[in-house]
């Protein structure tokens, strides 16, 4: 999820632990540790393909995070005396914050490597668009209300304990709408006779009431969009080409491989001009991808391999 949202569930959950006994300072406790696991974004990696397939892994570990809380709940007390004598709280807090980041990421379709290094494949149960104000509104009021309330009244403190329910319940609304979709998705392909050899379904940006329908084919790909309350009219399927036999050359080369295991089979490969470029196919749509990586050139000795590269 977006760093506003990581924040907002961190800030939340400070709350609703130790805000009656310290006040603000629970939430922006919460909050800041929160936004630790996303620092790996900063990591200098010298190719784009590390880059993209690398975030989400090592700082988003369930078991690295379970490792490092102690000594990241410490520091939290040592920069902060006044937490002192909450420091079982305090520690309850920053394991809280540090473990529901990565499983709230786990949502999305970019998934997390939750289990790195004991087992680093990317986990996507791909029910909630990255950005989505309907989860992230009620635990912004929540948290926001108790900081700016007086502390004389729980209404302030309640409101977040609010917050947090109702967002739990809108993530298990999508859950809900994923299992609909997918199933109606299979009928209504099956009945129009579209056969493919995977198929995915992701939440349009910003809702869960319309979804998109991915699905890979021997020469491409297809994709149509389907509503969670809808009638049981046919998909309108469009179909997309995907030049698969260019990679064949380039089998061992290391950012076609992590590409291809990464996205989970769901890639296209086009040539533009001497480039040979793999494209993530489950951001955006045709012509606007947001994740294109250029990883061989064409040339007069055939196909050579080079660094993967982020390109428009």
């Amino acid at each position: 999820m977006d760093s506003v949202t990581q924040f907002a569930l961190g800030a939340a959950i400070g709350e609703a632990v130790l805000g009656r006994k310290v006040g603000k300072r629970a939430a922006i406790t919460g909050g800041l540790v929160a936004t630790l696991p996303d620092l790996d974004t900063f990591i200098p990696w010298e190719d784009a393909v590390a880059a993209f397939t690398y975030h989400r892994s090592a700082t988003h570990s369930l078991l690295m995070l379970s490792l490092v809380s102690p000594l990241v709940g410490w520091l939290v007390l040592k920069s902060q005396q006044a937490l002192g004598p909450h420091s079982r709280k305090v520690y309850l807090i920053v394991f809280l914050v540090l473990f529901t980041h990565p499983l709230l990421d786990g949502f999305t379709v970019y998934g997390t490597q939750l289990f790195w290094p004991l087992n680093a494949y990317p986990v996507s149960w791909s029910t909630i668009f990255i950005v989505d104000p309907a989860y992230t509104l009620w635990l912004l009021t929540g948290f926001i209300s108790a900081m700016v309330m007086s502390r004389e009244r729980s209404t302030g403190h309640v409101l977040n304990y609010a917050g947090l329910v109702i967002s739990s319940c809108y993530l298990t609304w999508t859950v809900a709408a994923k299992v609909v979709v997918d199933a109606r998705a299979e009928r209504l392909l099956a009945a129009q006779g579209i056969a493919y050899d995977k198929l995915m379904s992701t939440p349009a940006p910003f809702n869960t009431l319309v979804w998109r329908i991915i699905g890979r084919v021997e020469d491409g790909y297809f994709d149509a969009f389907l509503p969670v309350f809808t009638s049981a009219g046919p998909l309108e399927v469009n179909f997309h080409d995907s030049d698969d036999a260019l990679l064949d050359e380039l089998g061992g080369h290391w950012p076609v491989q992590r590409l291809v295991w990464f996205t989970h089979g769901f890639y296209k490969v086009t040539r533009r001009g001497k480039d040979i470029v793999v494209t993530d196919l489950r951001m955006a749509l045709e012509d606007g991808y947001v994740f294109n990586f250029k990883v061989a050139e064409s040339g007069p000795g055939g196909i050579l391999p080079v660094t993967g590269r982020l390109t428009p």
